[in-house]
Order: C-alpha cells, then structure tokens, then sequence
C-alpha cells in the first residue's frame, strides 16, 4: 500500500455510515449468490450451512462471526476430529479460494460487530500473545477483508500481517477502504496469496519471542477450536 491513497483519517461515524451504506447495497445484489451458495454448502458438506466462532472485535470484545460451512467433522478411528487441511474437500476449498464463505459476514458487517475493512478478527486465544503493538489490530473493528489480505493473504508471516493491521489502524481513510475494496476483488479473481497446496489454515500463531509462553505451559493445538481463515 503506498501513501498515495493516503487521505484525511475517516471519522467512526463516516466510516460506519459507509459500512451500512456499501453492506446493504451488497446483501441485496448478492442475495442470489448467497442462496445458491447456501444450497451447494447443504448439499455438498451437509448442514449446519452456517459455520460461526466467537472472534475478538473492537476493543478485543468478542463477538459471533457468521461465514459458510466449508468444512467437514470427519474423525479418526477414535473420534479426534482429522486436521483442517484433511477435512475441507476441494469445494470448500474453492469457496475460500473465492471468498464465498465470507459472504455471511455481511450480517455482521450490518450488526455492527465488524466493518468491511480492518484487521482479520483472528482466534480468541492470541489475545494474550500479541505484544502492544499488534494488540493495536484492535484499536479499530475488524474487517471482511483488510490491507494485510490484499498484500499476500496467506502468502505472508504473522508480524508481517500484524505490521500491515497496525499500518490500518494509523492510517486507515475513506479513500484507502475504497482502494483495498478494489484490490481485494482483483486478489480473490488472481486467487494471489493462496497456498492450498501446502495447507488450508495459516500455522497457529504462537505469538512473539516477548510474549510467547514457556514450552511447558504453551497451549497444544488441540486446546484451540479449528479455526475458518
């Protein structure tokens, strides 16, 4: 993001009026595509149809994301759920390559809980991981896509993603959401930033080398629900 769409900071009210505006033109427009996508998730992956997680929101306070399904509970001999990458069939896989799964946030968009720009609301248990200066991601409400995702998505490390937040919070403007709005349709057309091939979920992050715990008392993976980028 280079400062040339840099512009006067937006004002919450602005930017919230933008939101409702922009969220409710797209809930409409859309509405065929969120049906038959809610039909192909039921038939595909079965129900629920709707996946949701609590996810922290402005001020760290959390709240209850709505995405679609793309996910199946398939389980080993013992009843453990098998890893994510194992459980997303190549459709859910290509309604995260497209960002359909997203759709639902749009309701949360319209609630409240989110905007369509700002940091990627993550998982519950990285609150006490970030150092000071990625708990700032919080500073402002997270979005459906945000700077991080249109500089590489899954293509880039956690302090990179974090930096790009905080880099928002600062100067985040009417002009810059238009601009990542625009770049977030070419990156999910490209499909840039993308690894399926390597694994459907970033690596859990663990937090900095300041903030992250003693190896004896680090939370296992299995202590964190499966997360849906």
């Amino acid at each position: 993001m280079t400062a040339a769409i840099r512009a006067t900071p937006a004002s919450p009210r602005s930017k919230r009026l933008f939101d409702v505006v922009a969220a409710t033109v797209l809930v409409i427009g859309l509405s065929p595509v969120i049906a038959v996508v809610a039909i192909l998730v039921r038939l595909r992956l079965g129900a629920p149809v709707i996946y949701s997680q609590d996810r922290p929101g402005l001020g760290g306070r959390p709240f209850r994301i709505y995405k679609f399904r793309t996910m199946l509970e398939t389980a080993d001999a013992t009843g453990k759920l098998l890893p994510s990458v194992q459980r997303t069939p190549p459709f859910g896989q290509q309604l995260r390559a497209l960002s359909l799964d997203e759709l639902p946030e749009l309701w949360n968009v319209l609630k409240g809980d989110m905007s369509l720009v700002g940091p990627r609301p993550l998982m519950l248990a990285y609150l006490p991981r970030y150092n000071a200066e990625q708990a700032r991601r919080h500073d402002v409400r997270p979005g459906i896509t945000g700077l991080a995702q249109v500089s590489g998505r899954n293509a880039i490390s956690w302090e990179e993603k974090f930096a790009l937040d905080v880099r928002y919070v600062e100067q985040h403007s009417l002009r810059m959401d238009l601009a990542i709005l625009a770049r977030t349709a070419g990156a999910v057309l490209s499909r840039t930033g993308i690894r399926y091939a390597e694994s459907v979920d970033m690596p859990e992050f663990l937090g900095t080398e300041a903030t992250r715990p003693a190896a004896t008392s680090a939370p296992s993976r299995s202590a964190i629900p499966s997360p849906q980028p």
